[in-house]
């Protein structure tokens, strides 16, 4: 079954805003990684024990990875269907 020109544009506008959500998703965890580190850095300061709260800071990176994979695989999709609805150059 052939999918149509209207319904590839309309992937095309999702998966478009799917990738808008993924960059203010992908910033604001590297702005909670930023502020844990920085609770982190205080709790040191502070003498007290810091181990979960530097557990939470790797636990964090490791998420942001996983977004930042996910990320990877829409732009991957974007640019398939901008080929096949052919209207403007792949995503860097």
């Amino acid at each position: 079954m052939a999918v149509s020109l209207a319904e590839r544009t309309q992937q095309l506008r999702d998966e478009r805003r799917l990738l808008e959500k993924a960059d203010v998703d992908i910033d604001e965890g590297w702005r909670r990684i930023h502020t844990q580190e920085d609770r982190v850095r205080a709790l040191q300061a502070g003498g007290h024990d810091c181990r979960q709260a530097e557990r939470l800071v790797d636990l964090l990176k490791q998420t942001l990875v996983e977004w930042e994979r996910h990320r990877t695989l829409i732009i991957q999709r974007v640019n398939y269907l901008e080929q096949e609805v052919d209207l403007v150059p792949p995503i860097k």
